[in-house]
């Protein structure tokens, strides 16, 4: 499903983020992107998604070059991918129903539809009854759940994750894992990017292990130590 073929990012002369990646994730797998700040996680994941371009090489989702795409299409394609971020990026002005119903609007659900897909989107991921709640009124690991929730609404191919768990406890770190682990046996695939070897390990799923912008190990399963 998709397909990095010998990618590379240059920034700046000091600042070589990727080089020559080539790497292969089929659709409905779960794989985990390991490694220290600055080892090129979050740029792969930006790549992806198309907000950046490669300085050199190719990237295939669903047959589709990525870095080929005119700005005109990128947003029909990332409509594919859901995506959640270490700080949440929830709307503080709206409820936890109205942040994942606005990820639908932005789709051109009808309201129907919106009424009968939020709700089971919020009882997929244990927060049905915070649904009138703000941001605000929340826990961070019930925020994280609602951004998980507003990245799956739209039963995207591929769900991202970049440092989901960064800012919560390991009890609950642990809790969004088993999340992310639901949406995977439901058919998503997953690309999470961290540098937590404790997740990782939890998981044992693929692990794909980057260090200064170069992969150095991908194992089907594996236990790492960074």
């Amino acid at each position: 499903m998709i397909y990095f073929d010998n990618v590379t990012k240059i920034y700046s002369k000091n600042c070589i983020a990727l080089s020559d990646i080539s790497l292969g994730i089929s659709s409905g797998e779960f794989v985990s992107i390991l490694g220290r700040s600055g080892a090129g996680k979050s740029t792969l994941l930006r790549l992806l998604l198309g907000y950046e371009k490669p300085t050199k090489g190719n990237i295939f989702f669903e047959n589709l070059n990525v870095a080929k795409m005119s700005s005109k299409y990128l947003p029909y394609h990332r409509r594919k991918i859901g995506m959640v971020y270490q700080d949440y990026k929830l709307l503080s002005q709206k409820t936890v129903y109205e942040n994942v119903a606005f990820a639908l609007e932005v789709l051109g659900k009808s309201e129907n539809e919106i009424r009968r897909i939020v709700p089971q989107a919020l009882e997929l991921v244990g927060i049905s009854d915070k649904a009138n709640n703000f941001p605000d009124q929340l826990s961070g690991g019930e925020q994280q759940r609602v951004a998980l929730a507003r990245a799956i609404v739209g039963q995207p191919k591929v769900l991202l994750a970049d440092e989901p768990t960064g800012n919560l406890d390991i009890f609950t770190a642990k809790e969004i894992m088993r999340l992310f682990l639901k949406i995977n046996q439901l058919g998503t695939a997953v690309i999470l990017a961290t540098h937590n070897r404790d997740i990782v390990n939890a998981i044992r799923k693929r692990v794909v292990v980057l260090e200064k912008g170069r992969i150095i190990r991908d194992d089907k399963q594996g236990r790492y130590y960074l």
